[in-house]
């Protein structure tokens, strides 16, 4: 049972809580274990058409990793493991870089959002440093309060940008904004963060929750859920791809697969007799078996 984050599933939006008020939701290996799980849940789960990704208290989303452990918290040789695979130290003292014990664990979290099947929405609702201001980057939008912060502070912690931000990061802003954030680990309010293109809207703390919950209405209430799943995964994926002809490809394998589908019939119909559409196919059993994100390589 989850213990470092909260879930809670009302009108069909997954909200998962950050649940560490008292050390301003300091990210830790449980709770990356955790959130993770309750993605896997959202994907499962027909139920369930958005989510919103939110910290517990009014001081901070997620005030980054959990330094309790001194100065050994980012050296994983010694420290804390994200994953169970074992050592990455061989006899002789080398290191297997391409071992899963060296990875991320704040880049294991963000490919996991970015390989989700529903809208992801962040409301940020306090300071977000660190990982926790990078696992927002792959969420399709980011609300915050007022009196929100982002720190991309790394450099200033004698380490680097980590959980794929170096992808996402200058995709969202730009590849100055990105590199002035980053090499001055200076703290950018949530005004500067919507002039940049990071922030969707900025909110008073009383309105967050409550505008987060209207957008994932508006993004689902008359669509289509396997056409959502597919557009999140289509357009983010071929932001990467180096010709429009990738797109292309996929589009016209995807147009030809959902064209005969009992969704796009009930789309029409629904339309011809103005009405309400009812779609029947489903997340979880529907997929196109070629869609290329379903056998994502691990690493």
């Amino acid at each position: 049972m989850a213990d470092q984050i909260r879930t809670d599933l009302t009108d069909r939006i997954l909200t998962i809580t950050l649940d560490r008020p008292d050390a301003m939701n300091a990210f830790t290996a449980q709770m990356m274990h955790e959130t993770i799980a309750a993605f896997d849940r959202a994907d499962a789960d027909d139920e369930v058409r958005a989510v919103i990704v939110t910290g517990a208290g009014d001081r901070a989303f997620c005030a980054g990793a959990d330094l309790s452990g001194g100065a050994a918290t980012f050296d994983y040789a010694k420290g804390p493991r994200w994953s169970d695979a074992g050592s990455p130290v061989r006899a002789d003292g080398s290191v297997d870089y391409d071992h899963p014990g060296v990875r991320d664990g704040g880049g294991m979290l963000s490919l996991r959002i970015f390989q989700c099947l529903k809208p992801v929405i962040g409301a940020i609702n306090g300071a977000a440093v660190g990982i926790g201001a990078t696992m927002t980057l792959p969420m399709d939008f980011r609300l915050a309060v007022d009196t929100a912060r982002f720190g991309f502070v790394f450099a200033k912690r004698g380490i680097v940008p980590e959980a794929a931000s170096s992808w996402f990061l200058p995709r969202l802003v730009g590849i100055s904004t990105a590199l002035d954030w980053c090499y001055s680990g200076r703290l950018v309010s949530a005004v500067e963060a919507r002039e940049a293109g990071l922030v969707r809207s900025v909110h008073a703390p009383g309105y967050l929750i409550h505008a987060a919950r209207d957008l994932a209405q508006q993004l689902t209430a008359q669509s289509a859920p396997v056409s959502v799943a597919l557009t999140r995964q289509m357009l983010w994926r071929m932001m990467g791809a180096p010709s429009p002809i990738d797109a292309h490809r996929l589009d016209s394998r995807l147009v030809w697969s959902r064209g005969s589908s009992a969704d796009a019939r009930e789309g029409i119909a629904s339309f011809l007799e103005k009405r309400a559409a009812d779609y029947p196919d489903k997340v979880s059993a529907d997929l196109p078996h070629f869609s290329p994100w379903l056998d994502e390589l691990e690493w």
